[in-house]
């Protein structure tokens, strides 16, 4: 199912979504990322963004943000259009936001403490004990107590990984990004960084939006999973609903089979239909 304007509408009469990029257009260089796209983010949810590389997931990510601006269309948060701000006054709004990047993004010259303080001593004027208080309290959330000391070059990479997650709790946003949060990970440390995401979600009630590649991931962390193609949204659903949706394009990628068949609006494609029934 795929959401219109009049859907976002009525659902924002129910409750306004935390998160709505309404008719948003975005181009680079004359190559279109976005068309028209209408999306919008409801609160305390787990929504999965899904497509082929170069869709624009990561640019949707920065367009929420206000780093980039959209060159048609508004940008809502929380009911606020973000869309013209300045920087000074995006600021307050991004506070509201925690970022876990796809490389993790620490500090090589900052300790796992002062990683996870960042923002902290950057944005609060907290005393000490107070700022090593949510350090322990963001690194024990995530499994990673008694690791303050460290330094990122003796981290695994899905420590690594956690680090970047309790640096985007310490803040105690409302809403969590996730880009690829799962990527280069190997299957077992993939699935504890599954059980972070479901955790904070769980535990913090946060709005989570996570951008990813893998399937496994998506259909264990997504409330609703959305999928990009060509700038604008091929399918919307619940995972039962993508697992069964049957555009060939959507299940090209989510079985990564590259062999289905390449009608762009056909329904489950078939490799080869052969002597069905013989």
């Amino acid at each position: 199912m795929i959401r219109t304007q009049g859907d976002i509408a009525r659902g924002s009469a129910a409750g306004e979504p935390i998160i709505r990029l309404l008719n948003v257009w975005k181009e680079f260089g004359g190559n279109e990322v976005f068309q028209d796209l209408v999306l919008e983010f409801r609160r305390s949810a787990t929504t999965v963004v899904l497509g082929p590389s170069g869709v624009g997931k990561s640019v949707m990510l920065k367009l929420i943000l206000g780093l980039l601006k959209p060159d048609q269309g508004r940008i809502f948060i929380d009911g606020t259009d973000i869309t013209d701000l300045s920087e000074r006054d995006l600021v307050p709004i991004r506070m509201r936001f925690g970022m876990v990047f796809q490389g993790a993004a620490l500090f090589d010259f900052l300790p796992v403490r002062e990683n996870v303080a960042f923002a902290l001593r950057e944005h609060k004027r907290l005393r000490e004990d107070e700022v090593e208080r949510i350090v322990r309290e963001k690194l024990a959330m995530v499994d990673l107590a008694g690791t303050e000391n460290l330094w990122p070059e003796e981290l695994s990479g899905g420590m690594k990984k956690r680090v970047g997650l309790a640096r985007a709790l310490a803040m105690d946003p409302e809403v969590i990004l996730y880009d690829e949060p799962t990527t280069g990970l190997d299957p077992v440390t993939a699935d504890t960084i599954n059980e972070m995401i479901l955790k904070c979600q769980r535990e913090l009630k946060t709005t989570s939006v996570v951008v990813t590649h893998d399937m496994a991931s998506a259909y264990k962390v997504g409330d609703r999973l959305v999928m990009l193609e060509e700038g604008r949204i091929i399918a919307d659903g619940t995972p039962e609903e993508i697992r069964a949706n049957g555009d060939a394009r959507v299940q090209r990628f989510v079985r990564g089979d590259a062999m289905l068949s390449e009608d762009s609006r056909g329904t489950k494609g078939q490799r080869d239909e052969g002597t069905k029934g013989a």
